[in-house]
């Protein structure tokens, strides 16, 4: 994968008759090695490569991705794509793409070469992650460890020409005492500097642990601590609703509350495209725009919904640099620290819930943000500041502008976690949510 390539083919685009045209490739090593029941199941490892094609003509609009790059084939695709593209019907807000050249400033923590070199050490990484697991009284863990280097280019015929690389490492561990006891926790990063899988399998066994013995949980409004893992997912809900293409769509509980408080004076929200050491940071956006820092909840006021070049200029705005091939994506989603620490946050419940993490959530509005979700692995009782019984049956049915809006606290402690439901990496603390509706799941 080269620049040159990728020139050829914005070239042949032109040439073909397109106006816009915007080439990105990419190039990566991924490898994976899952373990089931203490034990590695499988590994694997994989190469590829490929291209994005994005074009407009008359402003219809098309997009393609080509996985062998053989010129004959490369040709091919572009022609089916203009051909394709010709009978789409035209997308008059449609405004462009960003006009370069840009300078980048380096991102700091985006790769680091020993991730491409762990090759028995991930093995011993597992190993690690599972020992710590059971002695602190998990029966069987189970999971995955992936790793992964990687280098990005673009060019487009808006005079931008881009590339980084990339790294990132990921592990995920479910550790159980038993059929109903169990604790699931996450470290990620770009350098292995900060990943640290022994003390993640720690402290699922120590959830796991406590989670013994769970009983039925009581039905209505409770205080909720939230752990990083569940409150995560919350989060990345928030950051994709303050996409402008959500807002359009009719996916956005955001939309119309432009300058309006949607949350407690608690809640800075940030989406963060050059946050050090995210799996998701980048220097350049899908147009080759210069990432940066766009603070979209400040002090629970909506500041700013993300765009890319064409929607802002619809909306007489600046883009934000968060532009996907078709439509504006959030980077990293980044809840400003608080001023508690752990325990201190704990000692603000009388008696509410510990969530460590929750799973199938879904909205039954999505423009009023009305969801439901379930909590699973460790539940806990908290009276007086203080865990006290394990919990399980129980159901999250709420509102997220009410669950933003009663934010209380918020600790200073972080977690990068990246999980499923967590498409996007997210950086949160522990925070207090006061009187959350607790339901009943059904069958």
């Amino acid at each position: 994968m080269n620049f040159d390539l990728l020139g050829k083919i914005v070239k042949r685009a032109q040439e073909l008759g397109a106006d816009d045209v915007v080439a990105s490739g990419n190039e990566s090593r991924r490898w994976e090695i899952k373990f089931v029941d203490n034990k590695i199941a499988t590994g694997m490892s994989s190469y590829g490569e490929d291209v994005s094609l994005f074009i407009s003509k008359d402003k219809r609009l098309g997009l393609t991705s080509v996985k062998d790059l053989s010129k004959k084939n490369i040709e091919n695709s572009i022609a089916k794509l203009m051909r394709f593209t010709k009978k789409m019907q035209p997308n008059p807000e449609y405004g462009g793409t960003a006009q370069g050249p840009f300078k980048y400033k380096p991102l700091e923590g985006a790769y680091d070469g020993r991730v491409a070199m762990l090759d028995e050490r991930a093995a011993d990484f597992v190993e690690e992650g599972v020992n710590a697991a059971l002695g602190e009284g998990a029966v069987r863990a189970s999971g995955v460890l992936t790793y992964n280097v990687g280098e990005d280019f673009l060019v487009t015929s808006s005079s931008v020409e881009a590339s980084e690389r990339s790294s990132g490492v990921y592990f995920s561990i479910r550790a159980l005492v038993d059929k109903y006891a169990s604790g699931h926790k996450v470290c990620c990063s770009t350098t292995m500097k900060d990943f640290k899988p022994e003390d993640t399998g720690k402290r699922a066994g120590q959830v796991a642990k406590r989670a013994l013995n769970p009983v039925k949980g009581n039905v209505g409004k409770y205080d909720i601590v939230f752990d990083p893992y569940p409150f995560a997912n919350l989060l990345n809900i928030a950051m994709d609703s303050a996409s402008i293409f959500a807002v359009e769509a009719g996916f956005s509980f955001l939309g119309g509350k432009l300058n309006k408080k949607v949350a407690s004076k608690e809640v800075t929200l940030i989406d963060d495209g050059r946050m050090p050491n995210c799996l998701s940071s980048s220097k350049f956006d899908a147009e080759g725009v210069p990432t940066r820092r766009n603070v979209v909840i400040d002090k629970g006021i909506l500041k700013t919904y993300l765009h890319n070049t064409s929607t802002a200029r619809k909306y007489g705005v600046k883009t934000t640099a968060n532009a996907g091939l078709l439509s504006p994506k959030p980077w990293n989603a980044v809840l400003a620290k608080g001023e508690y620490s752990e325990t201190e946050l704990f000692k603000e419940v009388k008696k509410g819930l510990y969530i460590t993490n929750l799973w199938y959530t879904r909205f039954q509005n999505y423009e009023k943000g009305d969801f439901s979700t379930i909590p699973r692995d460790g539940i806990f009782l908290i009276e007086k500041g203080e865990l006290t019984k394990s919990l399980k049956e129980i159901r999250l049915s709420d509102n997220m502008l009410r669950m933003l809006q009663n934010i209380t606290a918020v600790s200073r402690r972080q977690e990068q976690i990246l999980g499923w439901e967590v498409e996007i990496p997210v950086i949160t603390s522990h925070v207090l949510v006061r009187g959350v509706n607790v339901t009943r799941p059904t069958a």
